[in-house]
């Protein structure tokens, strides 16, 4: 239930107003993972956000181009409000901006539950579910993504920064003139989002930045922060930054990497036996199960776009089909050498343009299905993948992912009714929009021609 301590808001607008920071961003996450929020002077911060701070509640079925979906209790119901609530624990200086802070709310009804849309609040409920095992989920988020630079010549306006073949791995001004990268690494060190390394990626304008691992809800908290901060950095420089799967015909797209385990109360690695098969305990190998079993309803959370269909396919290092193997690249679910503390799975299913939280949650419901059930993986794949006969294939496109969704009641349940309903709603929406929107494959095709 909302609840706001009076006395910590007071306390936080004096310590922010010690830091000579005069401005507070209250921010959020919507549908999907764009932030959404309100700065607020830090002088009147407990007054101003002592009873949450009002939006109207179909933010969450607002679209990138504007429309507004209407989402049940949205628009037909009045275009009625939730509140965001500061969760103070998340205070950041933003070093590219001085003087204002960064925090991240909490979403409320106005009748004080928790707003089941919002995403944090969705994978606090999955969280909430391991700890009935007496399990902490422990997630390590792989983001990339492209720089790009304003080019009037260009079809969309845009062409690729630092355009050059074979620059995979590299670090300076190889692969990257300006350094941006660089630059970036410093100021995100400096949010306190503990980047770890940064290199750049196989695509000219493509590069990849790596979290170090956490408890989900800060590993989220983090991936969502950095995406937006990447995207903000960007803009400073009057470049553009994008998450989108695959923004380019002619060269590859960008995953979400998600690294995950789960420790015991006492920090164990649970997904660790040196005695087990591969050095993988029951658990682990019950969480890899679950993921298998579930894949073809997260893939609606973890590629969920129109294009994010196009990233998939032969031979392209994202995945096509549902495996998993060891230390194996080419696998839906790859389990890293390392063991001990470090035993986890990678989930390399998600592309760039997932909603961290939404992803996060949806991988995570998976696993606890397969760890709640016992369930016992199939054999594991050997060699290179991407052969149909050793392994179903993941949903082609986006109505495939939904349509599962919708069916698989066990995961959508974890997830919550009122949000799978929000979501399959916006996304319903999303497809209506692009069917009837042509494209400019169709007038290349056809218009000489026909």
């Amino acid at each position: 239930m909302l609840h706001v301590d009076a006395h910590a808001m007071e306390a936080a607008q004096a310590e922010l107003t010690e830091q000579n920071i005069d401005v507070v961003r209250l921010a959020y996450s919507d549908l999907i993972g764009a932030e959404r929020g309100r700065d607020l002077l830090v002088r009147h911060l407990a007054r101003t956000a002592g009873d949450g701070v009002a939006f109207c509640r179909s933010i969450y079925g607002t679209s990138p181009m504007g429309d507004v979906v209407d989402i049940d209790g949205g628009l037909s119901a009045g275009l009625p409000d939730v509140l965001a609530v500061p969760d103070l624990s998340t205070i950041r200086p933003v070093p590219w901006e001085p003087g204002v802070a960064h925090v991240l709310a909490d979403l409320y009804n106005p009748d004080g539950t928790p707003s089941e849309e919002s995403p944090r609040t969705v994978l606090r409920r999955v969280i909430d579910r391991f700890a009935t095992l007496d399990m902490k989920p422990m997630i390590g988020p792989e983001l990339e993504f492209y720089v790009m630079e304003q080019d009037p010549a260009a079809p969309n306006g845009w062409r690729r920064y630092g355009e050059g073949t074979g620059n995979v791995y590299v670090a300076g001004r190889k692969g990257d003139p300006e350094n941006t990268l660089l630059s970036a690494l410093r100021q995100l060190a400096g949010f306190g989002l503990d980047v770890v390394a940064a290199n750049h990626e196989f695509a000219s304008g493509q590069f990849e930045i790596n979290l170090w691992h956490s408890d989900a809800l800060d590993a989220a908290d983090r991936a969502f922060r950095f995406k937006n901060a990447i995207q903000e950095l960007a803009r400073i420089q009057g470049r553009m930054a994008t998450f989108m799967a695959k923004p380019f015909n002619d060269e590859g797209g960008s995953g979400f990497h998600i690294h995950f385990s789960c420790w015991g109360p006492d920090g164990a690695a649970l997904f660790d036996d040196p005695r087990g098969e591969d050095g993988l305990s029951q658990v682990g190998r019950s969480a890899i199960a679950g993921v298998l079993a579930h894949a073809p309803a997260i893939a609606a959370l973890l590629n969920p776009t129109v294009n994010s269909y196009k990233r998939f396919g032969p031979d392209t290092l994202a995945p096509w089909l549902i495996d998993w193997g060891l230390d194996n690249r080419s696998a839906m679910v790859r389990i890293p050498p390392e063991r001990g503390r470090a035993a986890r799975l990678e989930l390399r299913l998600g592309d760039a343009s997932a909603n961290p939280y939404l992803a996060i949650a949806a991988l995570m419901a998976a696993a606890y299905l397969g760890i709640r059930d016992k369930l016992e993986p199939p054999a594991k794949l050997e060699g290179y993948g991407y052969d149909v006969s050793k392994a179903d294939k993941l949903p082609g496109d986006l109505p495939a992912a939904i349509a599962a969704l919708e069916a698989d009641t066990e995961l959508a349940g974890l997830l919550g009714s009122q949000f799978i309903a929000t979501f399959l709603a916006y996304k319903r929406n999303e497809l209506e929009r692009f069917g009837q929107w042509v494209t400019d494959w169709e007038f290349r095709e056809y218009s000489y021609h026909l």
